[in-house]
Order: structure tokens, then C-alpha cells, then sequence
């Protein structure tokens, strides 16, 4: 197993990968999280490409340990296809109130977190590949639900990237995407941290901050 000194050199070896097909190309950078925000400005940085935040928050039921749902900061929620239909219904229909609730408060945590700054609007989207980028993926659900939030959004290509990824979610991504870099495959991830030397996160409105002079910054 590789362990990378950083965030941002883990994007720097993805990029090492994407710069000769993308480089010319109308590509933007969809990071899933402040980790991949780190992870997708080394690879933006290198492609001459913006860089936006959608940001993913589970909703999970009291004592079921698999994940329910996924909102995004838009309030658009994917359910976990590990669920049947029927079992989906039956959940949503006994848990209804508990699920409505939910929603309210991650939107609302989510937005507050956000606040005026790195407000991605979809158009930026548009008629571009779009690389979505994780900072490590321990399932593929983030990336399913980042795969939908595209689905009215008509993209050129969809590629996804990240420098680690468990074999469910490499499965996953090649499921969704047209095309997907994921630098290690490991059976048992401990913790997206423990494979990054330094692995401190800055504060969010720093995040803020990489998200809007990435144009500073190109290469």
C-alpha cells in the first residue's frame, strides 16, 4: 500500500494521469467534500479548469448500520441501491417523519457551512467532462450520488478519480463513469486519514478560498 505525504501530492499523480488527454480539453472539477477540494485544486491547478464543492451528507435510521440516503447541498437525496425497492419503501413509508426531519437539518447544516462562498451553479457544469473527485472512497456511494446530482446536467464525459479506493467502490465508478482513475485498491480501509502523512485539514473558509482563486493558481 502507498501512503501519500499529502492531499494535494495525491492529486498532483492523479493529474500525472489526466494531463495528457485533459489538459486541452473544457474539463471542471466536482470535489466531494474539503478533503477532495485539496486533492481536485492540484488536479485544476494542472488542467486549467474550475473547481467546485457539492457537498454529500448521509441519513442513516437509528440502529441500521447501512447508510439510507444521501442529501446534497442542492437538497437532492439519492437512496442506497444496497436497499430493494420494497425494502426502500417500506423504510421510508415507517421512518417518513424521522427521514423529513433529517433532510432539514443536514440541508441546513450544509448550507450554513457553505454560507455565500463556493455556491456551485450546475450551467458551470454544462457541455464540460466533469472529473469528480474523493480524497478516498471506503464504498462507491458518494460517487453514485455525485453521479446523480449530473443526471439533468448534460456533461460531455464523466470521469472520477481518487487515490484510493476499496474493490466495492472501484466496481462502482466503473458502473457510473466513462472513465475512472483510482491510484490503489485496498481490501480494508481503515480510515480515509491513516493513508496520508499529513493529513490536517484547513480550515473551511480557506476550502472557500482554493475554490475561488483556483484561476491564481493555474499552471
Amino acid at each position: 500500500m502507498h501512503y501519500f505525504p499529502s492531499r494535494v501530492a495525491a492529486g498532483d499523480l492523479i493529474a500525472d494521469k489526466l494531463e495528457p488527454k485533459y489538459r486541452y480539453e473544457d474539463c471542471a472539477v466536482l470535489a466531494l467534500g474539503d478533503g477532495a477540494v485539496l486533492v481536485g485544486s492540484a488536479i485544476a491547478r494542472r488542467l486549467h479548469s474550475a473547481i467546485n464543492l457539492l457537498l454529500l451528507s448521509a441519513i442513516q435510521l437509528p440502529r441500521e448500520t447501512e447508510v439510507l440516503a444521501s442529501i446534497n447541498n442542492y437538497g437532492g437525496v439519492t437512496y442506497n441501491d444496497r436497499y430493494s425497492p420494497g425494502e426502500l419503501e417500506e423504510l421510508r413509508s415507517e421512518y417518513f417523519s424521522y427521514i423529513e426531519q433529517q433532510k432539514l437539518q443536514k440541508l441546513f447544516e450544509m448550507n450554513e457551512l457553505i454560507g455565500q462562498g463556493g455556491v456551485l451553479a450546475p450551467n458551470m457544469l454544462r457541455n464540460r467532462t466533469v472529473i469528480v473527485v474523493s480524497d478516498g472512497l471506503n464504498n462507491g456511494f458518494s460517487m453514485h450520488a455525485a453521479a446523480e446530482f449530473l443526471k439533468p446536467i448534460k456533461i460531455n464525459r464523466l470521469v472520477m478519480v481518487t487515490p484510493f479506493a476499496s474493490v466495492a467502490a472501484v466496481d462502482q465508478m466503473h458502473i457510473l463513469a466513462d472513465e475512472i482513475v483510482c491510484l490503489n485498491v485496498i481490501d480494508d480501509i481503515i480510515s480515509i486519514d491513516h493513508y496520508y502523512e499529513n493529513c490536517t485539514l484547513p480550515p473551511h473558509d480557506t476550502i472557500i478560498r482554493i475554490l475561488e482563486d483556483i484561476i491564481l493558481h493555474w499552471e
